[in-house]
């Protein structure tokens, strides 16, 4: 800290907009706040023994920022990089570990380890890590996908997409989906239950009693839920649950129906009834790109929440538990809100083709 008296802090407009917005700011580390706290109390006036009082501060640190700002403004508020050891790898040897991971696989193995690399590289395994996480690379990690291949595909896509972002008047969007094959499992033995330090704990293994299969229609306006679970999914059920949905929407309203292409939503008896309600217009995603349609959402919301750690004797509690939530959830309904563009989407799907050719 600076001898005598402290410097006078004097702030300009651009400064202290500055400094106010770094004591804001969510991402701006507390120390970095607290400095810009000093600064502006300083502007305030008052000896450093004021400020450390009011701040909760040793004086001594407010000397410091206070000098600190007074000689180097802005820049001096943050910290100067600190000189570190020498590196002990090379940028060649970066290059041929980073090389290794991306174009070879280590015997007997589908993928580097942490361990299996530094073996072979010759480092530790922290290096590996460091040099890995430099890269943005994870060998442990994979995920899936599939291309469509469906000849109309930007076309299906800008129609869906355009429904979602720009909805027709005097209309109602309606997603529609069956998630089929909805087990009831019921526990061997009673669930360990939720405990300070320990996560609730249930037995691995469970008997099956059954399943159904759960019919929905999303608003896409409004994120309300018309259900109705069934035994099986063929046509006749799926005939059912457009009668249901032809009882629940209002008179004189135009329904837009987004379907995949199971077999059943194109059935010829399914296509009569939709023939003979010219109010229906369906929208059918193309093929390998259920993601399209926003009601399996809905069905990954429902399965975390209610299903997946659900226990249930029979399929009657399956279906009754399925109805409860239906009927909470259309309490308070949370529209999913789609933001990525039909172009958006059609260029990245083309680019993931042009890496695929690439690579053969």
């Amino acid at each position: 800290m600076a001898k005598g008296k402290a410097s006078t802090i004097v702030l300009s407009a651009e400064e202290r907009c500055e400094l106010e917005s770094l004591t804001r700011r969510r991402k701006t580390g507390q120390a970095l706040a607290l400095r810009a706290r000093i600064v502006l109390v300083a502007a305030e006036g008052g000896d450093n023994r004021q400020i450390a009082e009011r701040l909760n501060v040793f004086r001594g640190t407010v000397g410091k920022w206070r000098e600190r700002f007074a000689r180097h403004r802005l820049e001096g508020l943050y910290d100067e990089p600190r000189p570190g050891a020498p590196r002990q790898i090379g940028d060649d040897e970066i290059a041929e570990t980073v090389r290794r991971t991306l174009e070879t696989r280590p015997p007997g193995a589908t993928h580097w380890s942490l361990r299996s690399m530094a073996e072979a590289v010759g480092h530790a395994p922290s290096t590996i890590h460091r040099i890995w996480k430099a890269f943005g690379l994870q060998p442990h990690r994979s995920e899936t996908f599939k291309l469509s291949s469906d000849p109309l595909f930007v076309e299906k896509v800008r129609d869906i997409v355009g429904l979602y972002l720009d909805p027709p008047d005097r209309a109602m969007v309606l997603c529609v989906d069956e998630k089929s094959q909805i087990q009831a499992l019921d526990r061997t033995q009673p669930i360990l239950a939720l405990r300070p330090g320990l996560p609730a704990r249930q037995t691995h293994d469970y008997e099956r009693h059954g399943t159904t299969t759960l019919f929905a229609a999303l608003n896409v306006l409004e994120g309300t839920i018309i259900a109705d679970c069934q035994p099986r999914h063929r046509h006749q059920e799926f005939l059912r649950f457009l009668e249901r949905i032809d009882v629940s929407v209002a008179a004189g309203l135009e329904i837009h129906l987004v379907l995949d292409n199971y077999g059943s939503h194109k059935h010829p008896e399914v296509k009569k009834w939709l023939a003979d309600r010219p109010q229906y217009h369906v929208h059918f995603t193309p093929t390998s790109s259920s993601w399209l349609n926003q009601v399996e959402r809905w069905f990954a919301e429902i399965t975390r929440k209610r299903i997946r750690r659900g226990t249930f004797r029979n399929v009657r509690d399956l279906t009754k538990a399925i109805g409860d939530y239906v009927r909470q959830y259309n309490r308070n309904p949370q529209p999913f809100h789609w933001v990525a563009s039909a172009s958006k989407i059609i260029r990245k799907v083309k680019k993931y083709k042009e890496t695929l050719e690439t690579a053969d």
